[in-house]
């Protein structure tokens, strides 16, 4: 996808996958068994990428440009040279904001039908 001028919120909602693989992207690149595993842990197990789901995912993110893949490796050494590193572009940082921001919204809705506590201030 070119960068031209948009509204991400056309292209909402995003499936969960795709969210919760730039969630994880958003902090920097990763390689997909990384991804997997911070999405598992931020989920506390409730959410689980298998590889098919994980890189189809992938596959249609980076062909929409959302997200691509880093040019830059780590040391061969430190790491195996087979593994992939993605990174969010700058479509797709807007985009899981725009998403984060609908889901926020939502929370609010459901928070003012009492379905959910207002949270506590830290």
């Amino acid at each position: 996808m070119a960068e031209t001028a948009y509204d991400p919120k056309t292209l909402l909602p995003l499936t969960p996958a795709a969210f919760h693989i730039m969630l994880v992207l958003t902090d920097g690149e990763n390689h997909g068994y990384a991804i997997m595993r911070e999405v598992a842990e931020n989920t506390q197990g409730k959410m689980r990428l298998g590889p098919g789901s994980l890189y189809g995912t992938i596959k249609r993110m980076l062909a929409d440009g959302w997200i691509e893949e880093a040019d830059e490796r780590p040391d061969p050494q430190l790491d195996d040279e087979r593994r992939r590193y993605y990174r969010l572009t700058s479509v797709g940082r807007k985009l899981v904001q725009a998403e984060a921001e609908r889901l926020e919204q939502l929370v609010s809705i459901a928070r003012g039908k009492k379905l959910l506590r207002t949270p506590r201030s830290v």
